[in-house]
């Protein structure tokens, strides 16, 4: 699909307009409201205050995933408007509004993950026994199996990662309710109880959601600090963060 096709999709609006420059300014998406498993997307400023909606439809949206550049949230969104269980993988242009369906061949199952490769070129898809890979808009998706020499890159884009270099992935801890941080030798190692949703926040730092509060803790020195986010319909869930680009 063109570029233009893609952003010229009638009766969408740019959905950040007047409230944070896309692809310059430092953001995160979140979901919340519609119980449980899906609700609708917002955007946040990464210094908190009211989020501003990016999706408004009568089903659930979950696991957004914002590109490298900022630009694009890819996300999933609920089978019908009774079950929020993932059933469709989406993007979604922050600059225009428009977003498209990714399809996933015939037979591949129900997605459950989506990601961004580091150059922001493709996006993996994850089901229940397989990766995906999609290219990213605006090229045509033309989706295909994961090799198995490139599955380890894949997962990658699917976990969780700590540091630049990457030192550590962050994982549900033994204890229900706790996140760890793995690293490629020893034992996990706490990482905050209570918690759950776990995001990189750049590469200094991780995120997680504690109660109804963005919890942000650095990866070395520096104070960990709380975002508050208000005018959200319902509980937060699942953060994906862009940190922004400096001005020219």
């Amino acid at each position: 699909m063109a570029l233009a096709a893609f952003l010229a999709c009638e009766g969408t609006l740019p959905p950040l307009r007047g409230q944070m420059e896309v692809g310059r300014d430092a953001y995160a998406v979140v979901v919340a409201g519609k119980g449980i498993a899906g609700g609708d997307l917002y955007a946040v400023r990464t210094e908190g205050g009211v989020a501003v909606p990016i999706t408004f439809t009568n089903v659930g949206e979950m696991r957004p995933a914002l590109s490298p550049d900022g630009g694009t949230v890819a996300f999933l969104r609920g089978q019908s408007l009774r079950d929020s269980t993932p059933g469709t993988v989406w993007v979604m242009n922050l600059l225009s509004g428009a977003d498209r369906e990714l399809l996933l061949p015939r037979g591949a199952g129900l997605p459950a993950r989506v990601g961004w490769s580091p150059d922001g070129q493709s996006i993996v898809v994850g089901t229940a026994t397989a990766l995906y890979r999609f290219g990213a808009p605006p090229a045509a998706p033309d989706p295909h199996p994961v090799p198995p020499a490139e599955r380890a890159a894949a997962e990658s884009s699917l976990a969780v990662l700590l540091g630049k270099p990457v030192f550590g992935r962050v994982v549900p801890c033994r204890e229900p309710g706790a996140l760890c941080v793995v690293g490629d030798t020893g034992a996990p190692g706490l990482l905050a109880r209570n918690a759950r949703d776990p995001a990189r926040w750049g590469t200094d730092s991780v995120a997680f959601i504690a109660g109804n509060t963005i919890e942000i803790r650095p990866l070395g020195p520096g104070r960990a600090r709380s975002l508050e986010v208000s005018g959200a319909s319902g509980p937060l869930r699942q953060i994906t963060v862009f940190t922004g680009r400096p001005a020219p």
